[in-house]
Order: structure tokens, then C-alpha cells, then sequence
């Protein structure tokens, strides 16, 4: 038995599976699937799927998509004034979607293309056109075709309701006449917009010259009374130029007065200033003259000095260069000598014999200038000692000899210097006297004798009482004698 069942179950399921699949629908936005046949209200798919059994319910279509209807009088109507007119206009449409209205649509438009539709209602919305023309008049018809459209529509919906169908938009394209009053119309519009378009232009063109006219009138004024301010400002600028003018000449006197003091002023002090600055000049010149003359005293008293003072350096340099001299050649001739004595030594010893006879040199050589140094004291020493006995044995009379002796090569020297010069100019400022070549040939007598004055500071001794010793006032009224020069035969000074 559950094996009889199996296959009968089996077979229920797949022509359950067969009808779903045969008798599935899914209906379109802009259309409705009318499901009927089980039921006793049918089934209304709009946008959504569903099944339909087969053999035992129908599926029907109904439009739902909007329509244009092309509404014509096919001829001229009446209006209210009796004036026959040809309307052309376009109505939209679309079937009800509500629950009461696509009840009363799927009895009158179903299974129907947009065709039939359109081909029903064509003349329900014509005669609810030519209703409405005869009660409107040619003029308001023309004037306010959007009234006149809204009173189709509202007048053609309630003939629509019936049949489930909506108005959505009614727009008149096309209004024509019979006898062509339109046009008429719209000439005598046009007159009227002319002749309002002409009177407006003239009233404008009178505004504009009535304008004109003021604002020249206004301008004319306020130039009169700009010029009349501006030649009033004319005169009122000529007599304050006048004014001053009259102050500017008044300024201009004093000042010209007063520039001429002023010129007097400086005239008298730029002449005493003058003689004043001569005057200075004058005496500047005098006290410049004067400087150059000490300027070129004490130039040629410092290039005599220092000319001597340079030979006598140069004399003591080339003494002890040549006292070095000696010194070097005798110290190469005993270096030259104690090499040839480390020559004669033995090969082998001859690195070590030639190190210790270089300090064995060295030390020589400091002992022998140790030696020369002593040597040289003792007899620096030994002769001042000498010197100074001889000049104890002497006495003063023996310093004297010294330094008569030494006065001819004192003034040498002095004179030395003189050699050199070229040429010399002497400014004379005493006058034109002659002093300056006085001066000049004075200068060696003039330096001895402040070489005597200098000796006389120092030791004390006066050559000029020395060398007038001889006279008959020093003998007889100074008591003085010198004796030991040579020439006096040995005598020695002593007073008488």
C-alpha cells in the first residue's frame, strides 16, 4: 500500500510543480493581469506576480499606461454670440488605479489596446468639447484658453468616471473662425495698442521737452549765478592781488634799505678783517722766516754731528772686525793643526780618537780663550796701572801734554765733516749783516772751544789757563807755571 502511495504522491508533486510553473504571470507597471475564474472577486496584479490555475481560471489584460486624444469639432460650432469656430485640442488620459475605479475599467476596456481606448472616448470628450463652445463667448475664448481647457476637463470627467477613466491634462492647440473675426479682433487690438503705443509716445515727448525746458531753464540760472559768483570772486581776487602788491612793494623797500646797511655792515668788516688777516699774514711770514733759519741751523748742526758720530762708529766697526778677523784665522790655523795630529792616529782608533780629540779641542780651545782673556786683563791692568803711576809721576803737567797733542785731531774731526758738503745756503735773518757767513766760518773754533769747556767740566783742568801759562800775566800776576811739556828741557811746573 505505502508503496502505491509513494509514486501517487510523487505524481501530485510534479503536476503541482507543472501548474506553478505553467501558471505563473507577472504583470507589467503599466499593466493589469485580471486573475478570475475560482473566485468571485478576481484577482488584480498590477507590478507583481502571481498564479493562475490552469483550465480553471483566466487571465485578462487591462491598459493602464497614459493616452493623447486628439480632440476636433470636425467643423465650426456656435459660440455664445452666435460665432461658429473650429477648436482643435489634446486630451490626456489613463485608467483609474483605484479599487472602485478599475472595477468599472475592466468592464469597458478590457483586453482592449490603446487604439480602442482611444476610439471610445474619442467621442464622449468631442461632444463634451461643443458643450462647452456654446456657452463661452468668441472673445473669452480666445483670450483665456486655459479657463475654457479646465472647463472641458471638468465637464468631460464626469462622463470619464463612468467608464473609469481619468482626465489628466486638456490643452487647446488651435482656435479658428468662420468668418475670420479673430483676426479682426486682433487688428483692432492692434489699433488700440497703436493709438494707446502713439499717445503714450506723445505724453513721453512732452515729459521729455517739458524736462528739456526745466533742466535748460535750471541750467541757464545756475550758470548766471556761477558767473555772477565767479566775476563777484574776479574782483574780490584782483583788489587782495592789489592789497598785496601794495604790502609786497612796502616789503620790498625795506628790505632793499635794509640790504644796503647790510652791504655797508659787511663792507666795513670784510675791510678790517682784510687788514687785519695782511697784518697777521705779515707777521706769520716773519715768524716763518725766523723757524726757517733756526730750521736750518739745527739741520746743518745735526748733519755735522751726525756725520761724525757715523765715521767714528764706522771706525770702531772696522777695528773690531778686523780684531775678529785675526781671532777667526788663528783659531782655523790651531783647528788645522790638531787635524792633521788625529790623522796620525791608527785607522781603528780613529772614530774614537777623533771624538775625544774634538773635546779635548773644545775644552782647549775655551781654556785658551780663557787664557787670551785673562791674559788680556792682566794686561789691560798692567798698563792702566802703568798709565796711572806714569801719571801720578807726572802730574798734571803730563794730562796736559795729552791733550794739547790731542787738539790739532780734535779740530780735524770737526772740521771733517765739512768736507763732504756740496753746497750750502744760508738764509741770512740778521738783516743783510753778514752773520750767517760769520757764523759759518766760526762753527770749528766755536766747537773747540766747547770741547775745551767740556774737558774743563770733567777733569777740571783749564786748557786755556794751560796754554796762556807762558804769558807775563800768568807768570807774574797769576803765579803760574807749567813745566814737563817738551820743549821746557824736563821742568816741572810749580809755582813761583
Amino acid at each position: 500500500m505505502e508503496k502505491l502511495l509513494i509514486p501517487v504522491i510523487v505524481i501530485l508533486a510534479v503536476l503541482l510543480i507543472i501548474t506553478i510553473v505553467s501558471g505563473y504571470v507577472k504583470a507589467p507597471p503599466d499593466k493589469a493581469y485580471i486573475i478570475s475564474g475560482l473566485r468571485r472577486e478576481p484577482r488584480i496584479l498590477i507590478g507583481r506576480a502571481g498564479v493562475k490555475l490552469p483550465f480553471l481560471e483566466r487571465k485578462d489584460t487591462l491598459v493602464l499606461k497614459q493616452v493623447s486624444i486628439d480632440i476636433k469639432t470636425n467643423g465650426y460650432v456656435p459660440t455664445l454670440d452666435f460665432i461658429g469656430v473650429d477648436i482643435d485640442a489634446v486630451a490626456k488620459v489613463r485608467v483609474k488605479t483605484d479599487p472602485e475605479g478599475i472595477k468599472i475599467a475592466m468592464k469597458n476596456f478590457l483586453n482592449m489596446d490603446d487604439k480602442s481606448i482611444i476610439a471610445a472616448l474619442t467621442d464622449s470628450l468631442q461632444g463634451n468639447m461643443r458643450e462647452i463652445i456654446g456657452t463661452v463667448r468668441l472673445k473669452e475664448l480666445n483670450t483665456d484658453r486655459k479657463k475654457f481647457g479646465d472647463e472641458v476637463q471638468e465637464k468631460a470627467q464626469k462622463d470619464m468616471n463612468a467608464l473609469g477613466i481619468e482626465i489628466i491634462s486638456c490643452n487647446i492647440q488651435k482656435i479658428e473662425d468662420e468668418k475670420g473675426l479673430i483676426v479682426a479682433l486682433g487688428q483692432d487690438n492692434m489699433s488700440q495698442i497703436q493709438k494707446d503705443a502713439s499717445i503714450a509716445k506723445a505724453q513721453a515727448d512732452k515729459d521729455v521737452a517739458i524736462a528739456e525746458a526745466e533742466a535748460k531753464r535750471m541750467a541757464n540760472e545756475a550758470q548766471v549765478a556761477a558767473e555772477t559768483e565767479i566775476a563777484a570772486r574776479k574782483n574780490e581776487l584782483r583788489i587782495r592781488q592789489a592789497e598785496l602788491k601794495r604790502e609786497s612793494d612796502v616789503k620790498q623797500a625795506e628790505a632793499d634799505a635794509a640790504y644796503e646797511i647790510q652791504q655797508q655792515e659787511q663792507r666795513k668788516t670784510i675791510e678790517v678783517a682784510t687788514a687785519n688777516a695782511n697784518i697777521a699774514r705779515q707777521e706769520r711770514e716773519i715768524e716763518l722766516k725766523k723757524k726757517d733759519v733756526e730750521v736750518t741751523e739745527q739741520t746743518l748742526s745735526a748733519q755735522i754731528k751726525k756725520k761724525a758720530e757715523a765715521e767714528k762708529y764706522a771706525r770702531q766697526q772696522q777695528a773690531e772686525a778686523e780684531l775678529f778677523e785675526r781671532q777667526r784665522k788663528a783659531e782655523a790655523e790651531r783647528f788645522e793643526r790638531e787635524k792633521e795630529a788625529e790623522a796620525k792616529k791608527v785607522q781603528a782608533e780613529a772614530e774614537l780618537y777623533a771624538r775625544t780629540q774634538e773635546a779635548e779641542g773644545i775644552r782647549a780651545v775655551g781654556e785658551a780663550e780663557a787664557k787670551a782673556i785673562e791674559a788680556k786683563g792682566i794686561a789691560e791692568a798692567e798698563a792702566l796701572e802703568k798709565k796711572a803711576e806714569a801719571m801720578k809721576k807726572y802730574g798734571q803737567a803730563a794730562m796736559m801734554e795729552m791733550i794739547v797733542k790731542a787738539l790739532p785731531e780734535m779740530a780735524a774731526a770737526i772740521a771733517k765733516p765739512m768736507e763732504s758738503i756740496d753746497k750750502i745756503t744760508i738764509i741770512d735773518g740778521s738783516g743783510g749783516n753778514g752773520t750767517g757767513v760769520s757764523q759759518m766760518g766760526t762753527y770749528v773754533p766755536s766747537v773747540l772751544a766747547k770741547t775745551i769747556e767740556s774737558v774743563k767740566e770733567v777733569t777740571g783742568l783749564d786748557l786755556v789757563e794751560v796754554m796762556k801759562a807762558e804769558t807775563y800775566d800768568a807768570k807774574v800776576n797769576k803765579n803760574i807755571s807749567v813745566s814737563g811739556i817738551p820743549g821746557d828741557a824736563g821742568a816741572a811746573a810749580e809755582p813761583v
